[in-house]
């Protein structure tokens, strides 16, 4: 099977090609990058951004234990809509994926949709408890590419220093969530001005850098693979430019929401605004931003995490952390990177594709002759408007509601098929 995309502005952020050209797909590899040659099917992405399958490092499929909420199945298809072909789901799932079972369980959902690459991320310590490390070598075996215990922090130091120390034998990173439990102490929202307006016990930003100050030093003495997910504060962003200038083997993430929105929206949105870490000031917003720009942050991944909407109704105290990401994502960063800030192309995609390609060490994130023909198509400036019709996932916890942003998805390739298409 042959297939050509023309006329398409094909960009590559791995080596920052960027020009009109046509991508000559054959048997689910890319043949070239050039002239248009004979082909079984062609797609005409005239107008459109031709860019590698997003890549997403941070994903809640809920499956095994929260089928109501989602299922892996339901994930993939949602990616697909997205323009994303490979993702990481996260462990604390209920069993918390710990075992080698797990693992292959989660792959074989995946191969059986056909429409997404899955990469499972283990638990860092059996059962999720951070009492003792889990079977690391058993689960990277069974395709597991990194560990954590995502939804909590690694509140043991000695475990976090073995985990870091034994993931070296495989060279995957431990992915830390950063919270420092006692500095939370029950908050609910970020601790500043709307938290005191609303009379709701706040979360300082130091909750985050506390942890991630220490898992840089944990990481510098173990000399192991450290990821942050999910940072929101514009210290995390400072203690990890340092880090990464003093030779530290840090890698970091954030999320659309934290780079698009404030602790205000939560006046208005209140628990469909509520996440964890919660959103930050202005200030906090800024600093990611310039964090993304000057390449401190190294992947935007979307902590795509789907509730109920009777789940999130509650009061905000008692409503679940989280919203979904993955249909959001690209109108997010076209709109708020690009057409605000004044970012490239390739800056911002480079963030979802060949980025966290190498932080997890798969062959992905490029357009290369011989690479995997995992493609997206773009329309830039086609205006999307988030609403009920515009999510297909089963929930529709976001914040974004109404927003009328720049940047469809039009199709997506995997493989060299198609597995979206507007």
């Amino acid at each position: 099977m042959k297939l050509c995309i023309k006329n398409g502005r094909v960009l590559d952020p791995a080596s920052g090609f960027d020009k009109t050209a046509c991508v000559n797909i054959e048997d689910g590899i890319i043949k070239s990058v050039g002239e248009a040659e004979a082909a079984d099917e062609t797609i005409d992405a005239s107008g459109k951004l031709v860019l590698p399958g997003l890549i997403d490092l941070h994903v809640h499929f809920r499956e095994p234990g929260r089928e109501d909420q989602e299922t892996i199945a339901g994930g993939c298809r949602i990616a697909a809509k997205s323009g994303y072909t490979s993702v990481v789901t996260m462990p604390n799932t209920n069993p918390p994926i710990d075992n080698q079972a797990l693992v292959k369980f989660i792959k074989h959902e995946a191969e059986k949709s056909g429409l997404l690459n899955i990469f499972p991320a283990a638990a860092v310590s059996k059962g999720m408890k951070g009492e003792e490390i889990s079977e690391m070598g058993e689960l990277y075996t069974a395709g597991a590419v990194a560990f954590t215990d995502d939804g909590k922090p690694v509140s043991s130091s000695i475990l976090m220093r073995r985990a870091l120390e034994y993931s070296r034998m495989f060279d995957v990173p431990v992915m830390a969530h950063e919270e420092d439990h006692l500095l939370v102490d029950s908050g609910v929202i970020n601790e500043g001005k709307v938290s005191a307006s609303l009379g709701l016990r706040g979360i300082p930003n130091a909750a985050e850098e506390v942890m991630i100050a220490r898992d840089v030093i944990i990481a510098g003495l173990s000399k192991g693979r450290l990821h942050v997910q999910h940072i929101s504060s514009g210290g995390s962003v400072e203690i990890i430019r340092n880090a990464k200038k003093r030779g530290v083997n840090v890698t970091c993430e954030t999320a659309p929401h934290y780079f698009s929105l404030t602790d205000e929206v939560v006046r208005d949105k209140l628990a469909l605004a509520k996440m964890n870490p919660p959103l930050r000031t202005e200030d906090d917003r800024m600093k990611i931003i310039e964090g993304l720009k000057d390449g401190t942050i190294d992947a935007i991944a979307t902590d795509h995490a789907p509730h109920l909407m009777n789940e999130k109704r509650q009061e905000i105290e008692f409503a679940p952390n989280g919203i979904i990401g993955l249909e959001t994502a690209v109108p997010l960063m076209i709109t708020k990177l690009v057409k605000e800030k004044g970012f490239s192309y390739n800056e911002v995609f480079a963030k979802v594709t060949c980025n966290p390609a190498k932080i997890i060490n798969i062959k992905k994130g490029e357009i290369k002759a011989g690479y995997d023909a995992d493609l997206v198509i773009i329309d830039p400036d086609k205006k999307v408007i988030i609403s009920d019709d515009f999510i297909a996932s089963n929930c529709k916890n976001t914040p974004f509601m109404g927003a009328e942003l720049c940047g469809s998805v039009e199709c997506t390739i995997l493989s060299g098929r198609i597995t979206y298409k507007a």
